[in-house]
């Protein structure tokens, strides 16, 4: 939910595995090093140095990833690609696939990104640099959103580690919680103990009425999921650096793009290390004006749209919260993590919501909403 472990929830990738990667894929291993390794805990990444170049590998356990959910998140990159959105190109082995699976892994291989990786040492969720490299990623957004609204491939099967609005777009967001119990046991083991029906009721109850009265109205389309400064590649080491290429489609799903500016806004701006740490944390209001100002310089929101970004964003992160603690539960057996998972980032970040700055967020937002010109482009 933000902040790295301290011991990575995976073996850091090895040469060896590397090279059998490489091979399977049919490219050259005498000359390859490992040049990078990836700080984030929820799957093992690494940059690879060849003579022609780099690349970079990523392995999931396969109970997280398999092959065929590695298939819709590279489906979606491929068509992105061929819009001109700037992703990185995932590789094509001999055999067709875009992924391998080695038991108890699965393997996938893209090219580097071109840009320069300022956020790489940065902890997930902090803010931007500057109001520019907000601004410059609220126009990047917008622009894939518009290049995916031609892509209509169905839901995502997976419900681990992913993004989405299933839960908050529910009529009984609770009996829609109970029932996907039924498929998640290890998410029905942490809950069943708690008054998870009182808590996430309460947590829901002020803002959920709002948003489902604006959800069946809002487009549906497949979404990022997981929008933050250091999934993005910039143009140059200054604040006033260019979005030039989008990496990590691995929470993407079929969402709402006030679902993904929202997840944006709200992993962006608000200072949640600092307010789970105890102090009352403010959001910075003119990234939050940057941010909307750069996705309408792209692309238009309509007034339901603008309603439904206001409403959803106290709620936004319900699903993901929810996936979070399946998994680490479940697969990593992490009772700590799920327990802030649950505390400060499920039920904390709502109640954040309830208090005084989480309303004068929604204000600030609703303000720049009614102020902004609508964009250039129509969604």
């Amino acid at each position: 939910m933000g902040k790295e472990s301290t011991v990575a929830d995976w073996p850091p990738l090895q040469l060896d595995e590397i090279r059998a990667v490489l091979t399977h894929w049919g490219l050259p291993v005498e000359r390859a090093r490992i040049g990078w390794h990836s700080p984030r805990p929820l799957s093992a990444a690494a940059l690879i140095e060849l003579p022609t170049g780099g690349l970079f590998v990523k392995r999931h356990a396969a109970i997280v990833r398999d092959v065929a959910a590695l298939g819709e998140e590279h489906r979606f990159i491929a068509h992105l690609q061929d819009a001109g959105v700037p992703v990185c190109r995932v590789l094509v082995a001999p055999d067709g696939g875009t992924a391998w699976a080695q038991d108890p892994w699965t393997y996938e291989l893209h090219e580097c990104g071109a840009g320069v990786d300022l956020y790489r040492d940065a902890v997930s969720w902090s803010p931007f640099m500057s109001t520019q490299h907000a601004l410059a990623a609220g126009d990047a957004l917008a622009r894939l959103h518009i290049a995916a609204g031609s892509y209509t491939a169905a839901a995502r099967r997976t419900q681990i580690l992913v993004s989405n609005d299933r839960i908050i777009n529910a009529g009984e967001p609770l009996a829609a919680i109970q029932q996907q119990l039924e498929r998640r046991p290890a998410l029905r083991e942490y809950l069943e103990p708690r008054p998870w029906r009182s808590e996430i009721g309460a947590a829901l109850a002020p803002f959920h009425a709002q948003y489902l009265g604006l959800a069946p109205q809002l487009a549906a389309l497949w979404t990022h999921g997981d929008w933050h400064a250091s999934n993005l590649l910039w143009s140059a080491a200054g604040p006033d650096a260019r979005v030039r290429t989008i990496l990590d489609f691995g929470l993407c799903d079929r969402t709402s793009v006030v679902y993904d500016l929202a997840t944006a806004i709200e992993r962006n701006t608000i200072p949640w290390l600092d307010i789970h740490e105890g102090q009352p944390g403010a959001a910075d209001l003119s990234q939050v004006a940057a941010l909307v100002r750069g996705y309408l310089g792209a692309r238009s929101l309509s007034e339901i749209e603008r309603e439904a970004l206001v409403a959803i964003l106290p709620i936004v992160h319900i699903g993901y919260a929810l996936s979070e603690i399946d998994y680490f539960c479940g697969i990593t057996h992490s009772a700590g993590n799920a327990e802030l998972a649950y505390e400060a980032f499920l039920l904390g970040h709502c109640r954040w919501f309830q208090g005084t700055e989480g309303r004068r967020l929604c204000v600030h937002l609703r303000e720049q909403l009614d102020r902004s010109n609508p964009g250039a482009a129509s969604g």
